[in-house]
């Protein structure tokens, strides 16, 4: 166990009080907990008709599809970015048991990375096929970014802002570091905040497909992602939305809130350097923003919980800046390994799995890691979770153009 300074307890922390996702892993944020840790995978193989047209056809859907949590009416107005974002949402405020709140005092931060591209499609292809009047009249509000964000606040009513981050795969944790701006500034006293994603579409693979992003097993679907494994070739598409309740703490310790964790501090910087190439001494940088920001040493961090998507390069980077920042000696660990890449809802989904090990002093297993990569130096949880303490620990989120997010969590006590 790692040694930890003593923290000064302010009113005005933030605080999470609510957690919710829908994963390849399970249909709500629990069940995505207790496959995480079991060892199991949600990669497999593509079964839509078009997976011929493809050539990569494994992808990690949805364990529970929408269609079983949402009504029709609902999913015809919606695109199916928003209806995982408000899957996840609506359980993340039953789980911070509805906080009583004036509405002109609550927000919602939701970010994504393609959005609404699901429908751009496949209106298109209607609009082809059809004509002008095969289009739905609601294809422009359920295309645009802002799309997931907008559907949850007009769930909730929520009238103190609604944000949008578009930053590719780091826009769930840049959501956020939004969220807990917005609360320090006293533009709000709850916000609903995380990340979501459901493009698996034919244009999405062979995109990153060409740019050679993404995992080429398909005889093996629950083994092909294999971040900082020796062998690992790239990461695999998936889908899904995570969302948390923030609040500070004062206002959650007024209503009797159970508090799950202390969103203690983030960095945010940008590489300005390549569009897919990521720079080590920018995540670094980030890291220790965020170190400095929730008033933490290097050696009071346990766990990092990194972005770690599987690519040759971008694996040896990231480990590369943990070394730099922190040392050795924190636990890592990568949840891709198991649920893949759910892009823009990726950092606030490995923003819950972590949150759950704090509270559980339980860090999940890397799957996939038989062969380590010798050139990462790192203390890499692999084969079994690992039963440990974790007071304080980092959440790591990199997107493609060179966006950086590091978050800083604490253990409330």
């Amino acid at each position: 166990m790692h040694a930890t300074r003593p923290v000064r307890r302010e009113s005005g922390a933030v605080v999470i009080t609510g957690w919710g996702a829908t994963t390849p892993l399970g249909g709500n944020a629990i069940g995505t907990w207790h496959n995480l840790i079991a060892g199991n995978s949600g990669v497999r193989r593509i079964q839509e008709p078009w997976a011929d047209c493809v050539d990569v056809r494994i992808a990690a859907p949805l364990a529970v599809d929408t269609d079983q949590e949402l009504d029709r009416v609902t999913r015809r107005r919606t695109d199916r970015c928003q209806q995982v974002a408000l899957i996840a949402a609506r359980e993340a405020w039953q789980h911070a048991g509805t906080p009583d709140v004036e509405r002109e005092r609550l927000a919602v931060v939701i970010g994504t990375s393609v959005g609404g591209a699901r429908t751009l499609l496949n209106q298109d292809a209607a609009r082809r096929e059809k004509g002008t009047h095969g289009v739905s009249p609601f294809t422009i509000p359920m295309m645009l970014p802002n799309g997931p964000a907008t559907a949850v606040s007009l769930d909730l009513r929520a009238r103190a802002g609604v944000h949008s981050p578009v930053s590719a795969c780091a826009a769930g944790s840049e959501a956020l570091a939004v969220a807990a701006d917005m609360l320090a500034w006293g533009r709000a006293d709850v916000v609903v905040a995380g990340g979501a994603d459901a493009c698996i579409r034919p244009l999405s693979i062979s995109g990153f497909d060409r740019i050679g992003a993404l995992a080429r097993r398909d005889d093996d679907p629950a083994g092909a992602s294999r971040p900082f494994a020796a062998d690992r070739c790239g990461f695999v598409l998936a889908e899904g939305a995570a969302a948390l309740v923030l609040e500070r703490a004062d206002h959650a310790r007024a209503r009797g809130a159970r508090i799950l964790g202390v969103l203690a501090g983030h960095g945010v910087t940008s590489d300005g350097h390549h569009l897919t190439t990521p720079l080590r001494s920018e995540q670094t940088r980030a890291i220790r923003q965020a170190l400095t920001a929730a008033d933490l040493a290097p050696t009071d961090v346990a766990l990092v919980s990194a972005h770690a998507t599987g690519t040759p390069v971008g694996d040896h980077t990231e480990a590369e800046a943990i070394t730099e920042a922190l040392g050795r000696h924190p636990a890592v660990t990568a949840i891709k390994s198991a649920v893949g890449h759910t892009l823009g809802a990726a950092g606030a989904l490995a923003a819950v799995m972590t949150l759950m090990a704090m509270r559980e002093s339980l860090i999940p297993a890397t799957l996939n890691l038989d062969h380590r990569d010798p050139l990462i130096d790192l203390d890499l949880v692999a084969k079994e979770p690992r039963r440990q303490p974790v007071p304080a620990a980092l959440v790591q989120a990199f997107g493609f153009g060179g966006q950086n997010v590091v978050l800083a969590f604490r253990r409330h006590t």
